[in-house]
């Protein structure tokens, strides 16, 4: 009784699907729990607000896969079942994953809920279940046992194993692409070379499944058996449109997330270039303010290259003269004023500072006996 399928039967034709609604309302709520936490226990350092509308984005998906048009239609027509298992296997797993959800549970909890989410993250079952070699099994699997096998006419008679198949997708979706987009605390880290390698080698999968459906005539598995509305294809003209989808729609999906690859590697590349990798970043960051804090406030170019001459005085002599030629101090320090400007820190100050700060331990606190 459905009406003619178009973008209007999108918006329009919704069905109510409790399982999916309480598991959207759920983890909404949970998320947005750790975002005000984390925002209040870390004010200067919120959750991001564009990883919360990837989570949010990839509820969305899920919602619109199965409670709108998209879901009413998908008993009717086999290629809008092949773009909700898109949409459900490839496009709502990458935006929750950049979500990064263990990641806010770990920031917004305390101790023992952090420490059970840690060792959660890192037991054996967690890191069998993010293999990359389990997720790409599990992914292969998945799509040809879905599509191929008698498996997808059985999902057409019985809407429990369609409903499980659609949590199948979502999961299987999840684990496989964990490891290759995200970058929460599990066991794995692969380097960006693997990743595109692996997404490279699991595209034919789809290419695969959509070719045997786009030439599938009436025996293939997976043609549509049931009633069907006057306006809906033929059953076979509509297998060919679900390989179509699967195919095509798969496969640009696919190069997508590749070029997402390397657009993370390019720009951790470039980070790493300029001293702005993240371990670098972290590096400087604590040495400035170890340097900064045992900075003297009387110091100034003169007497750094003073403290510095007993344990590294050419260092402290260059920091010295870039000081008389202008360079702006402050109390923390001539360096850090210098650092702060330039949102790094110059290695030759660096050391300097670094050997000044050495050379004032060596001397010990004042009015001790020599």
């Amino acid at each position: 009784m459905l009406p003619p399928f178009g973008w209007s039967a999108v918006v329009t034709q919704w069905q109510f699907a409790p399982v999916v609604t309480v598991f959207a309302v759920v983890f909404a709520g949970l998320y947005g729990w750790g975002v005000v936490r984390v925002a209040r226990r870390h004010p200067a350092r919120p959750w991001p607000l564009w990883r919360t509308g990837m989570f949010a984005g990839g509820l969305a998906v899920i919602v619109i896969a199965t409670q709108s048009g998209v879901g009413a239609y998908d008993d009717v027509l086999f290629w809008d079942h092949m773009v909700q298992h898109l949409m459900l296997l490839m496009v709502a797993p990458p935006l929750l994953i950049t979500g990064q959800p263990m990641t806010l549970l770990m920031h917004a909890s305390r101790n023992p809920l952090h420490r059970w989410t840690k060792r959660a993250l890192r037991s054996r079952v967690a890191s069998f279940l993010t293999w990359p070699v389990f997720g790409a099994v599990a992914y292969t699997g998945a799509v040809v046992a879905a599509h191929l096998t008698n498996l997808a006419n059985l999902v057409e008679t019985d809407q429990t194993l369609h409903n499980a198949e659609h949590a199948a997708f979502l999961i299987i979706g999840y684990l496989f692409f964990l490891p290759i987009l995200g970058r929460e605390p599990i066991r794995w880290r692969l380097s960006y070379p693997m990743r595109f390698i692996i997404l490279v080698l699991i595209m034919p999968v789809d290419t695969f499944t959509g070719l045997v459906l786009g030439y599938g005539g009436a025996g293939t598995a997976g043609v549509p058996t049931g009633p069907r509305p006057a306006w809906a294809p033929a059953p076979v003209a509509d297998l060919h449109a679900g390989g179509a989808v699967m195919w095509i729609g798969g496969d640009a999906i696919m190069f997508g997330l590749m070029m997402l690859i390397y657009l993370m590697w390019s720009l951790d590349e470039r980070d790493i270039a300029s001293g702005r990798g993240w371990l670098e970043r972290v590096r400087k960051a604590s040495m400035a303010s170890l340097v900064a804090a045992h900075q003297p406030a009387a110091d100034g170019p003169a007497g750094l290259a003073a403290a510095a001459g007993a344990g590294g005085a050419t260092g402290a002599g260059e920091l010295a003269g870039a000081g008389v030629a202008g360079e702006r101090s402050e109390p923390g320090g001539v360096a850090s004023g210098r650092w702060a400007d330039r949102g790094g820190i110059d290695d030759d100050e660096h050391l300097a500072a670094y050997n000044a700060f050495l050379a004032r331990l060596n001397q010990g606190p004042p009015g001790r006996g020599k």
